[in-house]
């Protein structure tokens, strides 16, 4: 994190150790940078993923040799998650995603203006906004849980 530079000017009087905590500062704020440009593009991957799954999981329904009717992705087999049911909760988890990217990528592109001009507590929040990716609310989560794994449950 970032600190002010000795506003009561208590440790000038060693030499060079203003310059010193100056360059300990950037050196920070560039392993912050690095370590939000990795995980952004660790993300973007996730988020890409989830885009060709749901992709190929909605051209496997509609373009298989047996062409599936609408009474066919909706049949279901004992407890076992419908194909329509496992293609909506591949939908819904791509765009939580797709949408928690966009929202943290435009943080860390804002980023750069305020590396001229650093704040601690912004660069802190920033921050830990990237390391708690996705935000998806647990009940979400376990509702598409319940339905997917529906047959180990019971």
């Amino acid at each position: 994190m970032l600190l002010p530079l000795f506003p009561d000017y208590s440790l000038n009087c060693v030499g060079g150790m203003e310059a010193a905590v100056m360059q300990k500062q950037m050196d920070s704020l560039q392993t912050i940078l690095l370590s939000m440009k990795n995980t952004m593009e660790d993300f973007r991957g996730v988020v890409l993923s989830l885009a060709r799954l749901q992709h190929d999981g909605k051209q496997l329904a509609k373009g298989s040799s047996n062409q599936m009717n609408k009474k066919q992705l909706q049949l279901r087999i004992g407890v076992k998650p419908t194909l329509t049911n496992c293609i909506d909760g591949l939908v819904l988890l791509h765009e939580i995603y797709h949408d928690e990217y966009l929202l943290k990528s435009s943080l860390v592109s804002a980023l750069s203006a305020l590396a001229l001009k650093p704040n601690s507590g912004d660069l802190g929040a920033l921050h830990q906004l990237l390391a708690d990716q996705p935000n998806i609310l647990n009940e979400e989560v376990q509702y598409i849980f319940d339905i997917v794994f529906a047959e180990e449950i019971c």
